[in-house]
């Protein structure tokens, strides 16, 4: 059994990134399910409009005006990453190696005696 450096950076498999297909493919699913959303809204106020209900078309009518535009931004956004809230790797809060320097005798703080 070898010992690493202490440099070499560790990655958890809760850190990996999904494929670029798997991302693509997340993608595609989403912006087929907001589309398919988009359409039941279009359908629901064609039949609210022929149906004379008034105000209540505009509902579903600006749902599927507004849909689309979102569908494309979220479709269009590139990588996402997965582990937001997730697991973190693990770095160390190491105080530091050396004391401070005290400050000079004539600095406010380093002088305790009120002249």
């Amino acid at each position: 059994m070898g010992h690493t450096g202490r440099g070499q950076q560790v990655h958890l498999v809760t850190q990996a990134r999904r494929s670029r297909s798997d991302d693509i493919a997340y993608r595609q699913r989403r912006y087929l399910l907001m589309m398919g959303i988009r359409t039941v809204c279009f359908v629901i106020a064609v039949l609210l409009f022929l149906n004379h209900f008034g105000w209540f078309t505009a509902i579903p009518a600006v749902g599927a005006i507004v849909i689309p535009y979102f569908a494309v931004v979220f479709a269009n956004g590139g990588r996402e990453p997965d582990n937001v809230r997730g697991f973190m790797e693990y770095r160390p809060n190491v105080p530091a190696t050396r004391d401070p320097q005290p400050p000079p005798p004539g600095h406010p703080n380093g002088d305790s005696r009120r002249r």
